[in-house]
Formats: C-alpha cells, sequence, structure tokens
C-alpha cells in the first residue's frame, strides 16, 4: 500500500510545540474524535489539541506547527487549507499563523540577534536566516535601511546545509561571539570570524524552522504569524506591512 506523505509529516511533527484547545461552548464537553488510528501513525502519542470545525464531523487537529482534519470516527484525515467561502479566510493559514507566532514569542528576543531602529520600533520582523545565503547576504547589507523604515529585525539562525555544516559552525561562532551583531555583520560580509564554540541555541532555532515550515532563506515570520518566504527589500517591506497591520490585527 502506497504512504502519502501525509503520515511522514505527522510523525516529524510530532515533537513540535503544544498549541491551546478551545471548545466553542465551554459549558458543554466538546465531542472528540476516535484519535486510536492517528496516535498509531504518532507511534502512540497525541496530538497537541483537538477541536471541532464549523462542518459537522470534521475535527481540527493540532501536531506541532501542522494542522491536519480528521472524521470524528477517526478513520478519515485531511491534509490542506480549509477554506470559508463567505468571508474568503484561509481558516488554516489562519491557524498556522496562530501556532508560528507562539512558537516565536516562546524563542524570547534573548534568544535572537536583534538589529533595531533608533526610536520605537513601528514593527518587528522575525527572520530565519543563513550566513552564507546570498539574498541574506543582501537583506542584511540593507539592515540599516529596514531599521530606518521603522522595522526591528530579528535573527534566528536556520543554517539551510543542516547540523554540522560549515554554515552551521558560522552560526555557532557568530552566536558565541562577543559582539554578535558585528560578528554576523562580519560573516555576511563573507569575512572571516573566530571560531568559537559554546552553549548555544542554533540547533533548536534550525528545528524549529523545519517544524515550522521553513524551506529556505531569508524566510520572515511577521507580527501576526504570517510567514514570507525570500527577500523583500526594504521600502516594500515597509508597505507590506503597514497594508498587513491595517487588513488584521496583530495576535494577542
Amino acid at each position: 500500500m502506497r504512504k502519502t506523505p501525509l503520515i511522514a509529516a505527522v510523525l516529524y511533527a510530532a515533537s513540535a510545540l503544544a498549541a491551546d484547545p478551545a471548545p466553542p461552548n465551554a459549558a458543554e464537553p466538546a465531542k472528540r474524535p476516535d484519535l486510536s488510528h492517528l496516535q498509531t501513525a504518532l507511534g502512540g502519542a497525541a496530538p497537541d489539541g483537538v477541536n471541532p470545525t464549523a462542518i459537522p464531523g470534521l475535527y481540527e487537529v493540532l501536531i506541532g506547527g501542522q494542522v491536519l482534519y480528521l472524521s470524528e470516527d477517526g478513520r478519515f484525515a485531511l491534509q490542506g487549507d480549509l477554506l470559508d467561502l463567505s468571508t474568503h479566510d484561509n481558516l488554516t493559514e489562519n491557524r498556522r499563523g496562530e501556532l508560528r507566532g507562539k512558537a516565536i514569542e516562546a524563542v524570547g528576543e534573548n534568544n535572537m540577534v536583534v538589529f533595531a531602529p533608533e526610536g520605537p520600533a513601528k514593527y518587528t520582523v522575525t527572520v530565519f536566516t543563513d550566513i552564507d545565503c546570498g539574498y541574506c547576504r543582501k537583506m542584511h547589507s540593507q539592515i540599516a535601511d529596514y531599521n530606518k523604515e521603522g522595522i526591528k529585525m530579528r535573527y534566528l539562525m536556520f543554517p539551510r546545509e543542516g547540523i554540522g555544516s560549515d554554515s552551521f559552525d558560522k552560526a555557532v561562532s557568530v552566536w558565541c561571539a562577543d559582539d554578535r551583531r558585528e560578528a554576523i555583520t562580519k560573516a555576511k560580509r563573507g569575512e572571516n570570524i573566530e571560531r568559537k564554540t559554546c552553549d548555544n541555541p542554533v540547533q533548536a532555532q534550525y528545528e524549529l524552522g523545519q517544524k515550522l515550515g521553513v524551506r529556505g532563506t531569508p524566510s520572515m515570520i511577521l507580527e501576526d504569524g504570517t510567514m514570507i518566504p525570500g527577500y523583500v527589500p526594504p521600502t516594500q517591506l515597509a508597505e507590506l506591512l503597514a497594508r498587513n497591520k491595517d487588513a488584521k490585527p496583530a495576535r494577542p
């Protein structure tokens, strides 16, 4: 029997972040689907959250950064986006955004390399970056311009070649440097920096990026959890952030 990528995705995400289920009516116990088949696929692990959807008999199942849908009898699982055609909302992407936002918040700014404007920041963008990525270097060469637009840029490490690669070692050296901002600036200019090791969050950040669906760099996470893959010039990013802020409020 041919296995779909669903099971692989579920198994991969099983160790990801917890979510907070919220039944629509707290006065009545929410129904739950039969999870036995899914838990078998997860090797006995339980999902992070199970919530009813607006569709009778269909449940949202949260597994790390993944959102799946499950029939009430637990036999059928759906992987894909659920759209509300009356409001034009992508309900699945909205949920993913919530999960991404909570995950980034849990990292904490003290575990990031931060470049902030001189005055109050209008916007905060968290960037999964690779020291050796061409467009990451282009983005960083304009970091002062992003700051002038009122954008606080916060770096998380995502060495695309993986754990133990040369890019990974450079990211560790940046983190262990006395001045991380100076070190990452030099490294992104292609200059040699002192190789150092210390307790660091590089592997954890790389694994977090994988769980959140980062497939390339740079990948930006906005304050509401929206993910924007790729490089966006400073002026265009500021315009995009302004439109996004007007379109929907930041995640509480």
